[in-house]
């Protein structure tokens, strides 16, 4: 939303500029701060203050306009600087206008020159804010034309009434199911249903980053907080101040981010990495989660406070195998999708391969529907995948099974009669090592062989999996 009013700092070393521009501006509707010189206009942005425009002059002592300017750029390169120069000075003009500056203004000006310039500079801001909000609004009218199809059946339905309920009440949700259930859609649907619906809502995935990177991508970082850090950044909780941040895998955040979150979550503010002052943001927040949080509270992996505090209205999302009235519409719908995006003639899925879709379980859920329908428009073969989805079972075989009474006598069958002694252990051994390789060959089938997954659900280390997978003879 456009502020009101803007902000307006004034960089000039000659006070009878700074009384004038003070006085004039407040009239044309801009708040006005004021800087004597560089150091002291790099004083105050670099304690926080965020003005909307900057008007600096080129010719000043101790620090000139152009120093100035770059250190500006330094600091936020994203905040608009409109130089003062005196005519004759082309070459430094250029030079600013290399920095950076967005436009100038030759000494003595007239005010219709200043509005020109301010109007001029605002309305590409503007234009600019818009088109990303408008881009924002597409990717979730998107998300709500798919997430339409997810509200066909009972379960889903009894979910939708959860949120209509609590969308308003802006409290904390945790939504959890398994991966690819559609976990997003549900979250995007709270913010849609709430009153922050016209502000951001901001998608955070704290399992796709190292807890270094997440740190600075949720709260932002200060100018020098370590190597490469150039210019001040903006977190993704400012970025979703007024509106919604969804935390996905909130299971994979670090015990120290989960005591950072408890503080924004408590109080309402932070401070960025490398920063001594702190933050304030208003801001919704909605978690996800495949894990089972009450039990990484139980062995210490998460933190119990943070839970209690997040769990405010808990929504399970069911798995797509227990939502069979959906797959029809979600089919239809990604078909219709996908054709238009890859330009391929939509000729509707055979009532064969639905039948395949209904009777698959679904290991990968909404997801895995999503992407075999693109391979389904992408290789115009429906055959092989109906047949691959046809020697599924529709319920998941449990995940491991004690040998059967066949193995059994296979084993005892293969022992020596005459050593006098049977090796129990070692039929115990031997039915452990099958049973171990069958569960983990079917989690690495569930998850596509992403070991990394497949690792956290079986709750080893990546290195532990590896060592497994060799000793077990799996290749994919």
């Amino acid at each position: 939303m456009v502020p009101t009013r803007r902000k307006v700092l004034v960089i000039d070393d000659a006070e009878v500029i700074r009384t004038y521009l003070q006085s004039l501006l407040p009239t044309r509707g801009y708040d006005v701060l004021l800087a004597a010189d560089g150091p002291a206009a790099l004083a105050l942005l670099e304690g926080g203050t965020r003005p909307d425009v900057i008007i600096c002059d080129i010719m000043m002592p101790q620090m000139d306009g152009i120093e100035t300017l770059r250190r500006i750029k330094a600091l936020d390169a994203s905040l608009p600087v409109i130089m003062l120069s005196v005519v004759g000075k082309a070459g430094t003009v250029v030079e600013a206008m290399n920095l950076g500056a967005a436009d100038y203004l030759n000494k003595p000006f007239e005010e219709e020159e200043l509005e020109i310039a301010l109007g001029r500079l605002f309305q590409t801001e503007d234009l600019r804010a818009e088109s990303q909000h408008l881009r924002e609004r597409l990717r979730e009218v998107e998300g709500r034309e798919r997430g339409g199809s997810l509200w066909v059946s009972e379960s889903m339905q009894r979910v939708h009434e959860v949120l209509e309920q609590v969308a308003d009440a802006d409290v904390t949700v945790l939504i959890h199911g398994e991966s690819g259930v559609g976990k997003e859609v549900v979250s995007r649907t709270v913010h849609e249903l709430s009153t922050r619906r016209d502000q951001r809502f901001v998608k955070v995935n704290c399992a796709a980053l190292p807890e270094e990177l997440l740190e600075s991508e949720l709260f932002g970082y200060e100018r020098g907080a370590f190597t490469g850090a150039s210019a001040r950044k903006a977190g993704k909780f400012e970025v979703a101040s007024d509106g919604t941040i969804f935390l996905d895998e909130i299971g994979e955040m670090s015990p120290k981010l989960q005591a950072k979150l408890l503080q924004v979550l408590q109080d309402g503010e932070f401070s960025r990495l490398g920063g001594d002052r702190d933050v304030q943001v208003d801001v919704r927040v909605i978690c996800a989660t495949n894990r089972n949080l009450e039990e990484m509270v139980a062995r210490r992996s998460f933190r119990e406070d943070l839970y209690y505090r997040i769990n405010v209205v808990n929504v399970w999302v069911p798995p797509l195998r227990e939502r069979v009235e959906e797959i029809p519409v979600l089919a239809e719908y990604f078909l219709r999708r996908y054709s238009e995006q890859y330009g391929r003639d939509p000729a509707g899925i055979s009532d064969g391969l639905m039948r395949a879709f209904v009777g698959y379980a679904w290991p990968g859920n909404v997801r895995e529907l999503e992407n075999l329908i693109k391979r389904v428009v992408v290789l115009q073969d429906e055959g092989t995948i109906a047949a691959e989805l046809s020697g599924s079972s529709r319920t998941p075989e449990p995940a491991a099974s004690a040998p059967s009474t066949r193995e059994i006598e296979q084993m005892v069958d293969g022992l020596d009669p005459d050593g006098g002694t049977i090796p129990l252990r070692e039929i115990g051994r031997r039915a452990a090592r099958d049973a171990e390789r069958e569960v983990i060959k079917r989690v690495l089938d569930q998850t596509n062989w992403n070991r990394k997954k497949a690792a956290q659900l079986l709750e080893v280390s990546y290195k532990t999996l590896l060592q497994k997978i060799k000793e077990c003879g799996l290749a994919e």
